[in-house]
């Protein structure tokens, strides 16, 4: 099976104050639950808002430099993910579609380099 990555793209700017996210939930977890059903599920999770970023890089001296918020200003940013594996990828783009018609938003599909290299396989407890 190949392991996939479910970028889900949002705006920056924070969602009316009257949006009803319960239906939006609802559907996410039904796709949860396919995931699940079909043996694909890894990993999923909504990311905390741009102020609670920490950007660490190397400064000039080598030694780290650490920056409150994100790297970069964006008009979208990343705002969820999804790990899942599947050995086929329409039904890993069906998915991204219906989370993507959930939420309104982008969803990347992208797969990991080498799901055998070291670090790439999930591990079962």
């Amino acid at each position: 099976m190949k392991t996939y990555l479910l970028s889900l793209f949002t705006p920056s700017v924070a969602p009316p104050e009257d949006l009803d996210l319960g239906p939006i939930m609802a559907e996410i977890e039904r796709v949860n639950d396919e995931i699940r059903a079909a043996g694909g599920w890894v990993f999923a999770g909504g990311l905390g808002d741009l102020g609670s970023a920490t950007t660490v890089t190397v400064g000039a001296n080598g030694s780290p430099l650490l920056t409150d918020g994100p790297y970069a200003e964006v008009r979208e940013h990343l705002g969820g993910l999804s790990i899942v594996r599947s050995d086929d990828y329409d039904r890993v783009l069906r998915w991204a579609e219906r989370i993507a018609s959930a939420t309104g938003f982008p969803v990347e599909v992208r797969p990991f380099v080498d799901e055998h290299d070291p670090g790439q396989q999930p591990t079962t407890q």
